[in-house]
């Protein structure tokens, strides 16, 4: 398991040290996850690959890790950060309520690439909603990121690895070069290819496509039965 460190001093902060650690995406070795689970729990930011990009991970209930979210990527603080879960329960657990829209999507594409916009429970931190009170959910089917989450017994924080602005990262080494001294350590499993999540918010009398990605707008739309 190869690893590797930065020392590099960020000109609005303290040192972090970046570290790099090999991994398989598809099979990944338990004590780099482990790894990533305890640098999550300390509070730190962590890089890991999904289905189609890196995206930064960060525990949704630590107030200090999500402001180092937001200091990472230099994002504005109005903006929210996407949930990964487990499953539909774990769901139920952070939504306010869940409509009838959400149980057709989640069972439909989920896990999969679609990040579901429902009303945030009290249990959310609202600075994790961008102060909305909206909170944005996604079930992932890949290994890292599912078995992650498994194993802190939580949702994790999921944003998109990049500085703000700038494209997003797909690449371990690319998230290191980009990134490094903005997290504490990053899980690099290659090269991800294929298209981002479809993020659809259900909140309001009709639903909308915030953005579009693997899933299309039609998709949906067959799915909620709309014509």
């Amino acid at each position: 398991m190869l690893k590797v460190f930065s020392k590099y001093n960020l000109q609005f902060g303290p040192i972090v040290n970046t570290e790099l650690i090999a991994i398989d995406q598809e099979n990944p070795h338990e004590d780099a996850l482990l790894t990533a689970a305890a640098a999550i729990r300390r509070g730190d930011v962590v890089a890991i690959p999904t289905d189609a990009l890196y995206v930064l991970v960060a525990d949704p209930y630590n107030l200090h890790a999500i402001g180092k979210v937001f200091l990472a990527k230099g994002r504005e603080i109005h903006r929210s950060l996407p949930l990964l879960i487990t499953d539909t329960f774990m769901a139920e657990d952070l939504a306010k309520e869940l409509n009838n829209r959400f149980y057709q999507l989640s069972r439909h594409f989920w896990p999969g690439p679609l990040t579901i916009i429902v009303p945030a429970g009290e249990k959310v931190p609202l600075k994790v909603t961008g102060n909305t009170g909206r909170l944005a959910l996604r079930q992932v089917r890949t290994p890292v990121a599912r078995k992650l989450v498994e194993i802190l017994q939580q949702p994790i924080i999921a944003t998109s690895a990049n500085i703000s602005g700038q494209p997003t990262c797909r690449s371990g080494i690319e998230v290191f070069g980009t990134m490094d001294g903005r997290l504490r350590l990053v899980l690099d499993g290659g090269g991800c290819v294929g298209t981002g999540s479809t993020t659809v918010d259900i909140t309001e009398p009709y639903w909308r496509v915030i953005k579009e990605g693997a899933i299309t707008e039609k998709q949906i739309a067959d799915v909620l039965h709309v014509a």
